[in-house]
């Protein structure tokens, strides 16, 4: 039986090491994302989750092998990174409050614009056919909007960007259950538009719903790696991450 050659992940991480001064916090960690792939890291507070998006980002310097789209970045600074196709949406969000919506979206647009895209305005509508709430919105102020809108909107800009690979960390933080449900079914629909997406966090029960694959971080190293539908159904899994989220004994079809 013949097999279609695999094509080479938008990312792959090898041996990566990082931390704050003399202080390691990620201790030679190994991933792959295939492209159009969700891949998740779980794990608790303090994992070092926030610090591998930031390694990646250019943020902080790091050691091992940072290869996206088949060429190692490792030596790249953040705003070389973000040229080449690497959005990140941060956990504070970062957006400028005191700027209408619509202007926070068009500064995400600074890569396909400096790249010399035709109309690459006409993103836009893109964006607002994903968040309809922000076209709504659009002439306000974004520091007025609530919580789960900032989220959008900060998903919105950095696809402003055209990303191949997107990063979130914890868009569910501090959001309202409904509102978190809506923010993973976004996810679910950008999936389908081809973008890779690397998701930190620690709704660890949504994420692997959400997720092709899963890896579990754990004081700085990855201490378990799989299929997210097999990892969801790992005891050592179940025990630490969903278990106490666990509302009734046959709550697996509505995770």
């Amino acid at each position: 039986m013949s097999h279609t050659p695999t094509p080479p992940p938008v990312l792959r991480l090898h041996g990566l090491r990082a931390g704050y001064g003399r202080a390691e916090v990620l201790h030679g960690i190994s991933l792959d994302a295939p492209k159009g792939s969700v891949i998740t890291v779980i794990g608790p507070n303090g994992a070092g989750k926030s610090t591998l998006l930031n390694t990646l980002m250019g943020v902080i310097p790091g050691r091992g092998h940072i290869e996206f789209n088949g060429q190692i970045i490792d030596s790249l600074t953040l705003e070389e990174r973000v040229m080449r196709g690497i959005a990140l949406v941060p956990e504070k969000r970062e957006l400028f409050g005191t700027m209408p919506v619509e202007d926070n979206l068009m500064l995400g647009g600074f890569r396909p614009m400096r790249l010399g895209h035709n109309q690459w305005w006409e993103h836009l509508d893109e964006v607002y056919a994903l968040f309809p709430r922000l076209k709504e919105r659009r002439t306000q102020l974004a520091g007025t909007l609530s919580g789960g809108e900032r989220q959008m909107l900060a998903v919105g800009r950095a696809l402003m960007s055209r990303p191949s690979l997107l990063m979130l960390d914890e868009p569910s933080l501090g959001l309202a259950p409904l509102v978190v449900k809506e923010i993973f079914a976004i996810i679910e629909t950008l999936r389908q538009t081809g973008v890779t997406i690397l998701l930190v966090e620690q709704n660890a029960r949504a994420a692997l719903a959400v997720a092709d694959q899963g890896h579990v971080l754990e004081m700085g190293a990855i201490a378990l790696s799989g299929p997210a539908e097999e990892l969801a159904g790992n005891p050592r899994v179940i025990d630490t991450y969903l278990g106490a989220a666990k509302p009734a004994r046959s709550d697996t079809a509505a995770a």
